[in-house]
């Protein structure tokens, strides 16, 4: 087996976090120059009636299957391919990342004052073989004024983030409890990303 992985997210937090475990990767990244060109949003759009578990599931699935490809097209290295996708939801409610700050500001208030679960899915896949865990946490936000809102939106971290916050930035003066795992709340649950790893022969 290769001495990497390949990572297919642009997310610095999940590269972090393979840091963490000692895992060398190499980024596998779409719209390449010279790529087929590849529309992420439509993969991640949510279907009428979905569970925000099957969600997050189908859309990992979804983009393993699209980095997969992109491997093949480019004629790289054999090596295990791993993506992961995280989604916030409140009760059945899937909360995305902000379309811009108003969004953000909306988001933040609903989650103000509540209990709301982080979804965390992570595939990996080499040759044929392909391996899936899904880690699942809660985490309660302390009622936020708006001015608090308004701070914290100001600062840009809201951006980008599935639930319009990261835990490992500002927002962690906002939280009460967590209930989980921390890194999977990051985007990348480290335990069950070793388990599969390790189910590939992969020594950690």
């Amino acid at each position: 087996m290769a001495p990497f992985i390949y990572l297919a997210s642009q997310s610095p937090r999940r590269r972090q976090l393979l840091e963490q475990l000692g895992v060398a990767h190499e980024l596998l990244l779409p719209n390449a120059a010279g790529d087929i060109a590849e529309d992420a949003e439509a993969i991640e759009l949510e279907r009428a009636g979905e569970s925000p578990r099957d969600y997050v599931q189908r859309v990992t699935a979804a983009k393993l299957d699209a980095a997969a490809a992109r491997h093949g097209r480019r004629g790289l290295v054999p090596a295990p391919i791993l993506c992961s996708d995280t989604t916030v939801a409140l009760g059945l409610q899937i909360l995305g990342k902000p379309a811009d700050a108003e969004d953000a500001a909306r988001i933040l208030g609903l989650l103000s004052g509540q209990v709301h679960e982080v979804l965390t899915a992570v595939a990996v896949q080499h040759g044929v073989q392909r391996l899936q865990d899904l880690s699942v946490s809660s985490v309660r936000f302390a009622p936020m004024t708006a001015a608090q809102i308004a701070a914290y939106v100001a600062t840009g971290e809201p951006m980008g983030k599935a639930g319009a916050y990261g835990i490992q930035g500002r927002a962690a003066a906002h939280i009460e409890e967590i209930r989980g795992s921390y890194s999977g709340i990051m985007g990348l649950p480290v335990f069950e990303t070793a388990g599969l790893l390790r189910q590939l022969g992969w020594a950690l």
